[in-house]
């Protein structure tokens, strides 16, 4: 497995967000992590990233523990995330701020070359360079803040709502750029309310409850859970 999470719990504001989570990721897989507000789907990526410290359980990226490590050591080991905010830097340019994610990469050619990428994944980023950050739309925001994580050259890619605040006619074109990351080679982890979609694109998924998982399973085989049917996909 590229990404182990075994017992993981880690408190939020003193209270547990997350109780004794345990998960898998394989490389080249789509794994989606679904439940409702407030179930600690964020909490769970901020502790593989390193933005959150756990109380408790270990968490492996390619075979080596990565729990306790701050997160700049974590994102030079090729785990990339972009949260639910983006945490664009809205008075820079576009153009400014995909440098800045390949700020590990001292070499210019190093920093330069997965611009190549990113502009084919999304084209209106190379006609905005020039254009602050701050004033573009929220599709476009989020296309730059993966643009922005896809310059670490990651191995696993984690992405906090991506559709979230984007109007509806850009929602497909996120997820088809998440596919087409993963056709890349890069290994998807995915937090997203849009359960239907997710799971239509997703090789595996769980679903998380107050802060414990409850399910979990193949993509096709969570579609068609009475329970996840009734609760999230509104059947």
């Amino acid at each position: 497995m590229l990404l182990e999470v075994r017992s993981l719990s880690t408190a939020y504001q003193g209270l547990l967000a997350i109780q004794e989570v345990s998960l898998a990721v394989a490389p080249g897989e789509i794994v989606v992590v679904a439940g409702a507000n407030g179930a600690g789907k964020s909490t769970l990526l901020k502790s593989i990233a390193g933005l959150e410290r756990p109380r408790s359980g270990e968490v492996a990226f390619d075979g080596a523990r990565i729990d306790g490590l701050p997160g700049h050591a974590i994102t030079a080991r090729g785990v990339a995330y972009v949260p639910e905010n983006k945490r664009l830097f809205p008075r820079l340019s576009v153009a400014d701020n995909l440098r800045l994610g390949s700020y590990l990469h001292r070499r210019a050619p190093d920093r330069e070359a997965p611009l190549a990428r990113v502009f084919a994944l999304f084209p209106r980023l190379k006609e905005r360079l020039g254009q602050r950050a701050g004033t573009l739309s929220g599709g476009e925001q989020q296309m730059l803040a993966i643009g922005r994580a896809l310059m670490t050259r990651p191995r696993l890619l984690m992405l906090d709502e991506p559709s979230q605040g984007i109007m509806p006619k850009l929602v497909d074109e996120i997820f088809a750029a998440v596919t087409a990351i993963r056709d890349t080679g890069v290994t998807i982890l995915l937090v997203e309310q849009r359960l239907a979609e997710s799971l239509s694109i997703a090789d595996r998924g769980y679903v998380l409850q107050t802060g414990r998982l409850i399910l979990s399973g193949p993509a096709a085989a969570l579609r068609d859970d009475p329970q996840v049917r009734r609760a999230y996909l509104g059947i």
